[in-house]
């Protein structure tokens, strides 16, 4: 019996889920591979197909999908190309329209995280864009059935005499329908037959009008007359027009053998923008299924977290959480009817044959799929009225084949494992199929109602039990997966909630043997011990997430406070840096004035003058390199002795900041400080007291501000400059952020054609002072700026 691999697919209805692909197809071609998609059994290529579409769905996100446009099917038209022969100008156009998108995918991978490596690079570079053939062939051919007038020189001559002729004609008609010949007319038009221009004359007046009958009315009242005065320009147009033919027919012929130098090139860029319709197709289903990537292994194991059947409301279905694989191969599923326990079979088999197609699933993180070399299902009525076979029957054929195949690189389903026979004969059976496939070493699971199997789950290693919950209050299943419970018939619980006779159900309880019933009770508290270890997770599983957020973000307000604790020490260090540069100058200007002095009065006065001025400023800069200390030392605090006991709203030099703090609180050596908008905790051997003095001259120097004092715009927009007039902007930009300590700041110069963008970064490496300078990212302008951070 051959193993029909395509029949257990649509089993498991992936051929659905490919038709939701199809959907998502931009291009018919691509819309037919998505149907006839076919799952890979080879675990590398599984995973390569995978992170195709993880690289499709994240450029996707982030840039959208690439116009895949109206591409068609033009591989035989290039393949005729190839042979010599003769391009229609529809064909052409098709093939125009193939350059076109190839174009614009091209350029959409390149200007769109260009500088991130994915695994779709490959496909990319097949594609070969080829703006000169592209524009010449859309440039020459204006729909299917015209020709541009400016396809050849050759052609514009010719059409530009068949206008003059045509007009030419046209004006000798009208004279002879304004003139004296409109009484022969059945109506004073102009009008072509054969190509060539005619008049429609009345039968009666067929003489009076000589020239050549081209043709007769359907009332046979009108004849259609070619004036003998327009005859010899009608025989210009008929040359004329067979001459635009030959030349039609020519451009054509040059434009096919232009494409058949490039029908390689052509056929592979074709082949190549299917197969990234088909991947990007794939990351689209993701985002309408809210999916993800699952993690993939090879050794059999199956963990879902909140799996979620594609095909079913998204709005309504329940999640299923299971495993199966690890600690064991088989899972028995028991419960109601209707309780999901197919849909949970058949999410199963249908997340594994989606991954090892390359989909996304709906589901959560966490979630891990195995590659399997075969997916056997045995599910719903396989009754056949042609061969006369029972629906169990039927069952057991198609068991008896998945026997057969069966291996350990094999995942089976049965739902509703041997039913529709004796109970006692069907349990039995179901057993030993069970304990074949175990033997088999293949991954399975199975629902069934078969009491018998839970006691064998319970006592076989490597077998688990799961169960459908059902709802006896509301006589309603809720649809939840409990593993490690057998599921109960519920049926007396049940039959006494609908009214029953409680008579009858207690006789109906007697009839029931003994071990049954306390299997039954053994089951009843084990369900009720597994809800209270939910509820318990559940809680507990709450708790951690609180605390994992509530670390975040303690994480980050930290992050925070030290961030902004390194500006605040780091402009401290500029502004003094800038006070020391002042002070320098103003002392050399000082220096050079007494020089000057020096020449005007007594030499050894000058001396002693000069003497005591440099040690006035010496002394000066000293203090002043001693305060710009405090941010860069913390040599003086070690013995430094408070001159009395602190205060609230004492201003305080701190141990690692060059910024004062005002005192909030005192507890103990722990002082509460704020420093702007930051408030800190310092220990009091980490301070020192500025002592404010009221009667200290203070000198103010106007006219100059430091950098902290300076503000700057952090944006240059250049767009619409020249390359060199762009340049001297920036040079200009870039000595005003220096001088005034920006940190980071953006130019704007458009995407356009790129000249004035590589201009600007070819600039910006000749920078000392520029540490680095990369394109905008998603939200900042991407390519079309440049942003700059400086050292």
């Amino acid at each position: 019996m051959s193993l029909n691999l395509e029949k257990h697919c649509n089993t498991l209805e992936l051929n659905k889920v490919l038709a939701l692909l199809s959907e998502e197809a931009i291009l018919s071609d691509t819309k037919e591979l998505a149907l006839n998609l076919k799952p890979s059994f080879d675990y590398n290529e599984v995973l390569f197909l995978n992170k195709q579409t993880e690289d499709a769905y994240i450029l996707s996100s982030r840039f959208a999908s690439p116009s895949f446009g109206r591409v068609s099917n033009c591989i035989s038209a290039l393949s005729r190309a190839e042979m010599g022969g003769f391009l229609t100008m529809s064909e052409l156009l098709k093939i125009g329209e193939l350059l076109r998108v190839s174009r614009g995918v091209s350029s959409w991978r390149e200007n769109n995280g260009a500088d991130i490596e994915t695994s779709l690079d490959d496909i990319f570079a097949i594609i070969t864009p080829n703006k000169f053939l592209e524009e010449k062939i859309l440039t020459a051919i204006k729909s299917e059935d015209e020709m541009a007038d400016n396809a050849s020189p050759e052609l514009y001559n010719i059409r530009t005499k068949i206008k003059k002729a045509s007009l030419s004609v046209r004006e000798k008609l009208d004279k002879m329908i304004k003139g004296g010949s409109s009484k022969y007319l059945q109506d004073a038009i102009v009008t072509q037959r054969e190509g060539r221009f005619v008049v429609p004359v009345k039968m009666e007046h067929k003489g009076d009008v000589p020239g050549l009958v081209h043709d007769t009315s359907s009332s046979g009242a009108t004849l259609f007359v070619e004036p003998m005065a327009v005859v010899e320009i009608n025989n210009e147009i008929r040359v004329l027009r067979s001459k635009e033919k030959d030349e039609i027919e020519r451009i054509l012929y040059e434009l096919s053998g232009d494409v058949a130098v490039y029908a390689d090139s052509l056929k592979k860029s074709y082949k190549a923008l299917l197969e990234l319709d088909l991947i990007f197709a794939k990351a689209s289903l993701g985002f309408k299924l809210k999916a993800i990537n699952p993690k993939i292994n090879n050794i059999g194991k199956i963990n879902l977290i909140k799996a979620r059947h594609p095909l079913l409301n998204k709005d309504t279905v329940v999640p299923v959480s299971l495993s199966v694989g690890d600690s064991y191969k088989m899972l028995v599923i028991t419960g109601p009817n209707t309780g999901g326990k197919t849909v949970t079979l058949k999410t199963i088999g249908l997340f594994t044959l989606m991954t090892q197609c390359g989909l996304m699933l709906p589901c959560d993180d966490g979630t891990e799929i195995s590659v399997f070399k075969k997916v056997l299902a045995d599910i719903g009525d396989e009754q056949s009225i042609e061969q006369s076979l029972s629906t169990f029957s039927s069952h057991i054929k198609n068991i008896i084949s998945i026997l057969e195949y069966a291996d350990k690189d094999t995942l089976v389903l049965f739902d509703e494992l041997c039913a529709g026979t004796d109970p006692v004969e069907g349990a039995a059976l179901a057993e030993a199929i069970l304990e074949e496939i175990l033997n088999k070493g293949a991954v399975s699971a199975s629902t069934t109602h078969y009491a018998e199997l839970k006691g064998y789950a319970l006592e076989r290693e490597g077998v688990m039990n799961a169960s459908s919950e059902f709802d006896v209050d509301t006589l309603r299943p809720t649809y939840r997966l409990l593993i490690g419970v057998p599921g109960r018939s519920n049926a007396f619980q049940i039959s006494q909630k609908l009214g029953l006779n409680m008579q009858i159900v207690e006789n109906a309880k007697g009839y029931v043997s003994v071990k049954d019933r306390r299997f039954d009770d053994v089951v009843a508290k084990l369900e009720q011990a597994n809800l209270e270890a939910l509820k318990d997770r559940e809680t507990a599983d709450k708790l951690k997430l609180e605390l994992v957020e509530s670390k975040k973000s303690a994480d980050k307000k930290l992050q925070e406070i030290n961030a902004q604790s390194e500006k605040l020490i780091e402009k401290a260090r500029e502004k003094a840096e800038d006070i020391l540069d002042f002070a320098r100058s103003e002392s050399n200007r000082l220096l050079n004035e007494l020089e000057e002095l020096k020449s005007k009065i007594n030499k050894e006065n000058a001396n002693d003058s000069i003497m005591k001025a440099r040690s006035s400023i010496n002394k000066t800069l000293k203090q002043m390199e001693n305060s710009n200390d405090s941010a860069k030392k913390e040599d003086n605090f070690d013995d430094y002795i408070l001159p009395r006991a602190l205060k609230v709203g004492d201003s305080l030099i701190i141990k690692g900041f060059s910024k004062k703090g005002e005192l909030l609180k005192i507890d103990g050596d722990k002082l509460t400080v704020s420093l702007g908008n930051i408030k800190t905790t310092v220990n009091i051997k980490d301070v020192m007291l500025e002592l404010k003095s009221e009667n200290k001259p203070q000198r103010k120097i106007s006219g100059i501000k430091s950098k902290a004092e300076r503000t700057i715009t952090r944006e240059l927009d250049i767009r619409g400059f020249a390359s060199d007039e762009g340049i001297i902007e920036l040079d200009r930009f870039i000595d005003a952020c220096l001088v005034s300590g920006v940190d980071t700041a953006t130019v704007i110069h458009g995407k356009g054609t790129g000249v004035l963008r590589d201009a600007v970064r070819k600039h910006l490496k000749g920078y000392k002072r520029v540490a680095s300078f990369r394109p905008g990212s998603f939200g900042e302008g991407e390519n079309g700026v440049t942003v700059i951070t400086f050292k």
